[in-house]
Formats: C-alpha cells, structure tokens, sequence
C-alpha cells in the first residue's frame, strides 16, 4: 500500500517562537505581520462558518470568492518585504469587484438606517461577525502598512470594501430568511 504524502511535517521550527515567510525569512510570532495574516485567516474561517451555515446558493458562492480574496491577501502579506512584489495579487480590480457585489445586493436588501442587533439567522450572525474579524484585520494591516510593511494599498482598501460588503450580505441573509434586522436600540 502507498504511503500517504504528509500535508505538513513537524520540524520544530517555530518552538523559539518564529515562524516562516513565503519567499523566505523568519520573523516572531507576535510581529506585525503574522498579525496581519493570522486575522485574515480568522476572517476566512469567520466566512467559512457563514458559508456552511447558509443554505442560499448566491451566500455561498459569495462566501467562497472572498475566501479566495482573503487567501490571496493573506500570501501577499505573508511574504518579506523583499518577495512582496512576487506575490502582490490584491489590485484596484479586486476592490471594484466587491463594490460591484455589494451594489448588486444593496438593490435587493432593505438596508437599516441605525445600528442593528446581529444573529437573527445563525448564518447572518456568522457573517456579522466575520465582519468584526474583518475590521480587525484592517486595523492590524493599518498597523503593518504604518511601519512600512505593506507596499499594495490595495490590500486595506479591499479589507475596507471586504466588512461592508460582509453588512450587506448578513441582512440580505436575513432578508432571504424573512427576517428583519432589529435595531439595537429598544
């Protein structure tokens, strides 16, 4: 019987606390940068949950196009200063795309005009907080961009339009479920 490739091999590496770049190079754990990409990945994960707790096939198919949005951020703010460039992929498209998909599903939304209460649906409630990932994740790669860590000013506009167009999608989800979103206010 064939052995099975191994996904990852445990080397050890990061037990002082570093962790690899893409293209190379080492940094810690705790630095800007792995910031940066770790809340990415959490908003992935964020979207993922909405994805499978969803059962409308428009959610889902967005869902899975801002995963891959995010993958592509996240590789390009997983590299060194020095390889950024090789993987710079996140581009003034990129960000008209989700402006586009937005606008598309603000035609058919009712948008709320104050603060609303999230998780009237348990995908809505997925995508709401995928939204607060994602503004963290903005804010972290603010912090990044500030020490010179990010040359693509693409990347925090795309985070930007990202956490809107995550608003829009909860209460289309909500909407579709045939629920309002409820103020936050009593």
């Amino acid at each position: 019987m064939p052995r099975k490739k191994k996904m990852l091999e445990l080397t050890g590496g990061g037990d002082d606390g570093s962790t690899g770049l893409l293209g190379g190079g080492r940094v810690p754990k705790d630095d800007a940068r792995v910031e940066a990409y770790g809340t990415v990945d959490e908003a992935s994960s964020a979207i993922g949950l909405a994805k499978a707790l969803s059962s409308d096939a428009r959610v889902k198919a967005v869902c899975e196009e801002l995963q891959r949005g995010l993958y592509a951020i996240g590789a390009e703010l997983g590299t060194s200063p020095d390889s950024a460039k090789a993987f710079a992929t996140m581009t003034v498209a990129g960000v008209q795309r989700l402006e586009e998909i937005t606008a598309e599903l603000e035609r058919e939304v009712t948008m709320p005009d104050q603060f609303v209460l999230p998780g009237l649906t348990p995908a809505s409630g997925a995508l709401d907080l995928a939204r607060t990932v994602t503004r963290r994740a903005e804010r972290r790669c603010v912090t990044l961009a500030r020490a010179g860590g990010i040359r693509n000013p693409e990347v925090k506009r795309w985070l930007n339009r990202l956490s809107l167009l995550l608003f829009v999608l909860a209460r289309y989800e909500e909407g579709r479920a045939g629920r309002a979103a409820k103020p936050a206010r009593p």
